[in-house]
């Protein structure tokens, strides 16, 4: 029997590749280490966890020092294989960087400079191809910091060069591209991201995911006016292109970086699960398998708008392979596991009630989750019960 473990990271417990080692010692202890065989397979949805997912698969981890959020000195992982490069942008621009958490000032004046400079790093490594994967940005700058990372340089009314963060641009007057990467233009850029919103406005990233960054009411109108101030002056310094891109689905991602992807790196947005389950090659290796489990810290009605376990689920049942979901805790009816193509689903919360030692001992837990699964399959190996589609 062959059985596929393309899990995503339990939150705040283990990441992915932890799970599935955990998932594995379970399942063979359960079934027995013989007439068994698993393929442990990482993935991720485009957010934190897409490099595990990457090395997982291949990729070799790398390692620069970039700028962070607030203008501090950053080790940043992102994954290489061959001419193509895996970068999370959480890494070098996300939240986690900030000592002291969001607040209305880093609200303000955070940036996503450290990203461009990875995306440099990439290009200074040979690679051609770019998966920018988004999520957890601590930036609201409309990704002028990735232009930043990349060589141009924003000035002021006076020739000033202008501090990295949002509500700096809206002093922006000029911007210099003469010394930017031209090997951008020779790069394909692929944007990991389901956020559909657009830059500005009621529905743009001030608005909807300034909050989580700290900023206030007030933050979010003069924010939404700065990254106003930055299309008009990207716009004229480039072309009218640069408005179009501003209203673009997506362009609201990680505090605007989906924007300056669309309006200046070209970019084509993707699923961020599609892009994973890509790399990983993951519909080449279900190929024969019998049995494919699947996961995430919280099974819940966000999970069916596009996060890991549907993109594994779609993929298994293209297969014609029956998939399980393992997780923290389910919020989802049976009705709704069932419509999302799930066989069946185990808990961490139906080994043990209270949520933080499922938090703590989720390592400990998910084996005991994983012999039961095995044991459950060994009973029913010679008549194929568990494994009908």
């Amino acid at each position: 029997m062959r059985v596929v473990i393309a899990p995503d990271k339990f939150k705040g417990s283990l990441s992915a590749p932890e799970v599935a080692e955990h998932l594995a010692t379970g399942l063979l202890a359960g079934f027995g280490s013989s007439g068994i065989e698993t393929t442990r397979i990482p993935v991720a949805d485009g957010g934190e966890g897409t490099i595990d997912a990457a090395i997982g698969s291949g990729f070799t981890r790398r390692t620069t020092t970039v700028t962070g959020p607030l203008g501090q000195a950053v080790k940043a992982d992102f994954a290489v294989k061959s001419t193509e490069a895996v970068i999370e942008m959480a890494a070098a621009s996300g939240l986690a960087l900030l000592p002291e958490g969001p607040t209305s000032e880093t609200a303000k004046t955070a940036t996503s400079i450290g990203t461009g400079e990875l995306i440099r790093a990439a290009l200074d490594l040979g690679c051609r191809k770019i998966i920018l994967g988004v999520g957890g940005s601590a930036n609201t700058d409309a990704g002028a910091g990735v232009l930043q990372g990349l060589g141009a340089v924003f000035l002021d009314g006076n020739g000033n060069e202008l501090p990295g963060g949002g509500a700096a641009l809206a002093q922006l007057k000029t911007i210099d591209f003469a010394n930017f990467d031209v090997r951008i233009e020779a790069t394909e850029i692929v944007l990991a991201s389901d956020v559909d919103n657009p830059l500005l406005g009621a529905s743009g990233a001030p608005a909807i995911f300034g909050p989580q960054k700290g900023a206030t009411p007030d933050d979010v109108a003069e924010l939404d006016r700065a990254l106003q101030n930055f299309v008009d002056v990207l716009a004229a310094t480039t072309g009218p292109d640069a408005k179009y891109a501003a209203k673009a689905p997506g362009a609201g991602a990680a505090g605007g970086v989906g924007y300056i992807a669309i309006a200046a790196l070209k970019a084509e947005r993707r699923p961020g699960i599609d892009v994973v389950l890509e790399f990983t090659e993951l519909e080449q290796k279900l190929k024969g398998a019998d049995l494919v489990i699947t996961g995430e810290g919280s099974l819940d009605e966000q999970s069916l708008l596009g996060k890991t376990p549907m993109g594994v689920s779609r993929a298994a049942a293209k297969a014609g392979v029956p998939v399980i979901a393992v997780c923290g805790r389910s919020t989802l009816s049976r009705e709704q596991l069932t419509d999302a193509g799930f066989h069946t689903v185990h808990a961490l919360t139906d080994l043990e009630d209270d949520v933080q030692k499922c938090i703590a001992e989720a390592g400990p837990l998910l084996e005991q989750l994983g012999k039961h699964i095995g044991v459950y399959l060994a009973e029913r190996t010679e008549n194929k019960e568990y494994l009908n589609v």
